[in-house]
């Protein structure tokens, strides 16, 4: 597993840790307006999964370059892939399509089978998480008959598809080993 999937299993945790959070306050007599810690925590999951995707193109390029390390094409690469992870939000299918396209020459969605998915599922639902993310981080709950914008199991099935879409990414083999 690459650091960015260990790194990516510490992260996926604060969302699991939020989404329990809210089961256990959601059981208690209390005032407090917990359908926060469900925005927080598909926020958060989906942090984890932009971070991932940014480690991994970095931990590739890293392996890639390391022999023009240093070097002035080595550099000027870098730079280049400086400039484009700064531009990188939100990675939705497109955006880590066209990053690995570019450098690498492949496909990395082409690899996002696993389960129940297949590509066009796996792709239709991060799509799907990452439009939901905006309207999570963007969109307040501003009245009490309003409805919730992440609903409980919705985050736990995004949780568990980001689980499963990350260990997909996993066995992609993306620079070949010389």
């Amino acid at each position: 597993m690459s650091r960015a999937g260990m790194s990516f299993k510490v992260a996926i945790q604060d969302a699991e840790q939020l989404l329990s959070r809210f089961d256990n306050e959601k059981n208690t007599a209390t005032n407090v307006n917990s359908e926060a810690l469900k925005r927080a925590g598909l926020v958060i999951a989906m942090a984890a999964w932009e971070t991932y995707v940014k480690d991994r193109f970095r931990e590739e390029i890293d392996s890639w370059l390391a022999s023009v390390n240093g070097s002035l094409l080595g550099n000027f690469v870098l730079r280049k892939v400086d400039e484009d992870l700064k531009r990188f939000f939100n990675p939705n299918v497109d955006k880590t399509k066209q990053l690995f396209k570019s450098y690498f020459e492949i496909d990395i969605t082409s690899g996002w089978c696993w389960d129940n998915y297949q590509v066009s599922q796996a792709k239709t639902a991060l799509n799907a998480l990452i439009s939901k993310r905006g309207d999570a981080a963007h969109i307040a709950t501003t009245s009490p008959n309003q409805l919730h914008t992440v609903k409980r199991d919705e985050l736990d099935k995004a949780i568990r598809f980001l689980k499963g879409l990350v260990k997909a990414t996993e066995n992609v083999e993306i620079v070949k080993p010389i």
